[in-house]
């Protein structure tokens, strides 16, 4: 069984900046593509960003330029950085082992003044 524990959401100001981990328990979180996931009010749920094994980005065009995703496998964590956060980025953001049905269970994000 795998698990996946988001943190690092929370509240910041329109132009700030956090960082989202996401802690995955074993070995397979290594050898899967797995990508970052949000879900704003009233919306469908998007694909922000996915890391393939190899280390491959790829980013929905809203986020190009101020999102980073990473990953240490070595620590089995993924990462985004958001930086030039803006109202519309605010939603909760999951992460997931691509093709499972390996899901954490979400950090609010929220950006407001």
């Amino acid at each position: 069984q795998v698990q996946l524990v988001e943190s690092g959401g929370g509240l910041v100001q329109p132009g700030g900046s956090l960082r989202l981990s996401c802690a995955g328990s074993g070995s397979i979180f290594r050898v899967l593509a797995v990508g970052w996931y949000r879900r704003a009010p009233g919306k469908q749920r998007e694909l922000v960003a996915q890391i393939t094994a190899g280390g491959s980005t790829t980013y929905v065009d809203s986020v190009k330029g101020r999102f980073t995703i990473s990953r240490d496998d070595a620590k089995n964590t993924l990462y985004l950085q958001m930086n030039s956060l803006k109202p519309e980025d605010t939603a909760v953001y999951y992460c997931n082992l691509l093709g499972t049905r390996f899901w954490g269970q979400g950090t609010q994000v929220t950006v407001s003044s």
